[in-house]
């Protein structure tokens, strides 16, 4: 999925859309990409839905003073191509308006399907540097606008932490590159608050929940913009004790939170996810994330809508993230191998690339799975599997000759969207698809495998930093001939790929 802005101008009548209750890198995203169309000879509208206009000072002298144009509605008439930036069409902090054609361009987590036309860097700090990127592909340099220029920017600036959350080369460039208007920056940065804000952040601090055994911290705060949750759960993981957070407050159509973390067994993303499962929706990166309980899901799942039950329920959500997660690191595991049973892999085509074709031995390359992406150091031994459903996962060159069989048959790829890795020096995405080559599973030693019953978060020999989720039916596996290699197989492409083990 590599998505270029021109293929966009073939459209006429073209909504950029971002995210309900705007930031200012779904400000700055939107602005940079009508600025495109403009220079295109094409007029954008630039919108968000929701309930509320955008508050927050800042976002307000921002939208205003850079000339922004951003407009809150309630309605649309279907477009012939609506683009959601910071964002993806379909999750529950954007309005669904209809359109004939979308498109994504976000930096997040991929929360579901995505469209044809979509652009989706979850390793960047920001979308604003997703289209400073876009743009300088197309040969357009942001620096010729000064108000674009200080939009992303300042976009990035957001939402990195003041920078201090950046790790890519790409974010370090737009951070380095553009030439902004500093008096504007230093104004947004201090009208990030108004005094009624930092009372209901204040007053909300004053009443905190911490679980000292857990580590967590939990509050309600008053009615507030959004983006407040964010600031007062940024101040909360700052106290000690407290490596995880959740910042709520109740609204009339449901339940916005904030969730952060500073731990890495406790993805802020998947938990996220955890509190909003069936309720709602929850996502965002490995730090920072957010989501909204819907009010009618709440009723009909027989909890009152009141603050003191609500309360019950977050407090009973989050007790219940820790207390059904186990956490397993391989090579520390010692598996006990008489609770499971043996297996081998079906004899399957599968694809192959070899990791010293995609970067020079010792590189640094992030290979993008499910559970996010998983960093490994390029070597000759290094292999890069592409199963059955178009799951990616690294693999020893002594594994791969013990478990498959190189064929000289073409490589079908069998998932809808190509995969790709980043070469963490450059931040460049690589297609996997034009160096893959066809193999086949012989089977090999196998595995010992057992169904999960439980939550289980398993730090993989590849992976210290990030952790793969196993849920309950997923499978817990090791390899026969190496029993420090421990992971988590999908319950269905378990059951699709495996077979009980015949010696």
């Amino acid at each position: 999925m590599s998505l270029k802005l021109s293929e966009l101008c073939r459209f006429n009548e073209i909504v950029i859309q971002c995210h309900d209750n705007p930031d200012a890198d779904a400000l700055a995203s939107g602005f940079a990409l009508r600025w495109y169309f403009s220079r295109q000879g094409k007029e954008a509208r630039f919108v968000y839905g929701g309930g509320q206009e955008i508050q927050k000072s800042n976002l307000v002298l921002m939208n205003e003073n850079l000339e922004i144009g951003c407009e809150h509605i309630k309605s649309l008439a279907a477009p012939e191509l609506l683009i959601t930036v910071d964002c993806q069409y379909g999750e529950s902090n954007v309005t669904a308006f209809p359109a004939a054609h979308v498109a994504v361009i976000d930096h997040h987590r991929v929360s579901g399907e995505l469209p044809e036309l979509s652009e989706v860097r979850s390793n960047y700090g920001s979308c604003s540097t997703v289209l400073y990127e876009m743009l300088r592909d197309e040969g357009i340099d942001i620096n010729e606008n000064r108000n674009i220029a200080t939009a992303l920017y300042y976009g990035l600036m957001t939402d990195t932490g003041d920078f201090t959350e950046i790790s890519y080369p790409s974010d370090k460039d737009l951070r380095d590159i553009a030439v902004f208007n500093k008096s504007m920056v230093t104004l947004f940065r201090n009208s990030n608050l108004s005094i009624d804000e930092l009372r209901i952040a204040g007053e909300a601090l004053r009443n905190t929940t911490v679980d000292e055994k857990r580590c967590y911290g939990i509050v309600e705060a008053g009615l507030c913009d959004s983006n407040i949750l964010g600031i007062i759960s940024d101040m909360f993981l700052e106290v000690d004790g407290v490596s995880s957070c959740i910042v709520y407050n109740i609204l009339p159509s449901g339940i916005k939170f904030s969730v952060r973390s500073c731990v890495k067994e406790v993805k802020a993303c998947e938990l996220a996810g955890f509190v909003a499962e069936h309720l709602g929706g929850g996502g965002g990166h490995l730090v920072k994330a957010g989501g909204f309980l819907k009010k009618d899901l709440i009723v009909k799942a027989g909890i009152a809508y009141e603050k003191e039950a609500i309360s019950r329920f977050i407090t009973g959500r989050m007790n219940e993230y820790f207390d059904t997660s186990t956490i397993i690191h391989a090579g520390e595991y010692r598996a006990d191998l008489s609770e499971f049973a043996r297996y081998r892999k079906k004899e399957f085509d599968l694809g192959y690339v070899q990791a010293k074709d995609l970067a020079e031995p010792g590189s640094e390359i992030a290979i993008r799975t499910l559970e996010g992406d998983v960093d490994v150091t390029v070597t000759e031994d290094v292999y890069i599997m592409i199963n059955v459903n178009g799951e990616i996962y690294p693999i020893s060159r002594a594994k791969f000759e013990r478990s498959y069989r190189e064929s000289d048959a073409e490589y079908v790829y069998p998932g809808e969207y190509p995969p790709n890795v980043i070469n963490n020096a450059v931040g460049e995405r690589l297609p996997l698809l034009p160096y893959a080559k066809s193999c086949i599973s012989v089977g090999g030693d196998g595995i010992y495998a057992k169904e999960l019953t439980g939550r289980v978060k398993i730090f993989t020999m590849w992976d210290r930093e990030k952790y793969y989720l196993g849920r309950p039916g997923d499978y817990l596996a090791v390899r026969a001939d190496d029993v420090s290699d421990i992971y988590v197989i999908e319950r269905e492409i378990f059951l699709k790929t495996y077979e009980p083990f015949e010696a």
